[in-house]
């Protein structure tokens, strides 16, 4: 698909969040101001930061009148969004981070895509990218379908419709519709705002010839924390929507709790058997997951830190989760989490 296919009439409005993105924000806005599509507003909307994003986009903004900047003092994404959908002026609407990048013709397949009036929104594939040796471990946990399950843009290869995309374009209609993003989700506001839209009757549309280069966290330990914090989000858009919930989203949390069972129970010598089962069951699957996803990374200090890249995502993420409804459960009154149930 060339930049002459589609008529770039329609104007685009690309909307990037930030906060403290100084070190890969020009690889992004390079990325965003070169799309074969033309016919942009791009809006950067940052989050009060303290290094120098701001002169970094103010440079980028006097060199092309494309470019915009918005300050959000509350300092989380998604009132990012919201305040960047008040100024959006486009008729398409395209997200990209602060430290990702789009490839040449992302703008340009999603407008052809939503024009068909068959979407309600489109992503691509979000490959994870690296440059240290734990780095590129994790990028390869992110590919891997046992790291990620059936979260299909991590390492989908075929167009199919999906629960959920990254990087979501959409009309700016619809995003308006649905009141934009709901900024009490400092975490998961982009799952949350897809299953708002499959509820309302449309579908998401996944293409993996849309790809994202995804600069991922370079050390495992930030790799835990950042799937702890996933965890925890996720719990929020269960209360709000429990049929939002897929298998994939409690499988770590039942194997955190399987194998604090199994640690409970490990000192009684009739149990230990039963103790000893998660933790063996869990081992081999890791352990033939990472010699397969072994072969895809080059480097030994890579590879070896292939298992504690999976352990640091599930281990996070299912930890995180059970912290969230353990705040849940001594913030909030029941009556409160009932109607977060209920609410929409």
């Amino acid at each position: 698909m060339s930049g002459e296919l589609v008529d770039q009439g329609d104007l685009v409005t690309v909307v990037v969040p930030v906060r403290n993105e100084g070190a890969t924000l020009r690889w992004c806005l390079e990325s965003v101001l070169s799309q074969t599509y033309r016919n942009l507003q791009v809006i950067v909307v940052d989050g009060e930061s303290s290094d120098d994003t701001v002169a970094i986009v103010e440079e980028f903004a006097a060199a092309d009148p494309r470019v915009e900047l918005l300050v959000n003092p509350e300092r989380i994404v998604p009132s990012s969004l919201n305040v960047a959908l008040g100024a959006a002026r486009g008729v398409w609407w395209v997200r990209n981070d602060g430290h990702s990048v789009l490839a040449p013709d992302y703008v340009e397949r999603a407008v052809a895509h939503l024009r068909t009036g068959r979407w309600g929104g489109v992503g691509g594939r979000k490959d994870a990218v690296a440059e240290t040796d734990q780095g590129r471990a994790v990028a390869a946990a992110l590919g891997s379908p046992f790291g990620v399950g059936n979260s299909v843009y991590h390492h989908g290869t075929s167009a199919r419709v999906v629960d959920h995309i990254p990087f979501g374009a959409y009309p700016v209609a619809v995003i308006r519709e649905l009141g934009g993003w709901d900024v009490d989700m400092v975490t998961n506001q982009d799952f949350e705002f897809d299953y708002r839209l499959r509820q309302s009757g449309r579908e998401l549309l996944f293409d993996p010839q849309m790809w994202i280069d995804w600069r991922c966290p370079s050390t495992v330990e930030n790799f835990a924390r950042q799937y702890r914090r996933y965890g925890r989000g996720k719990v929020e858009t269960l209360l709000r929507h429990p049929e939002s919930g897929a298998v994939r989203h409690y499988v770590a949390p039942s194997l955190v709790a399987s194998m604090v069972l199994g640690a409970v129970l490990l000192p009684w010598r009739r149990f230990r058997s039963v103790a000893l089962a998660p933790f063996a069951v869990y081992g081999l699957a890791l352990a033939a997951a990472s010699v397969l996803v072994a072969r895809t990374v080059a480097g030994v200090r890579a590879k070896l830190a292939i298992p504690a890249a999976f352990v640091a995502m599930h281990l996070g993420w299912g930890w995180g989760f059970w912290e969230g409804l353990r705040t849940v459960a001594r913030e909030r009154s029941l009556a409160e989490a009932l109607r977060m149930v209920t609410r929409r």
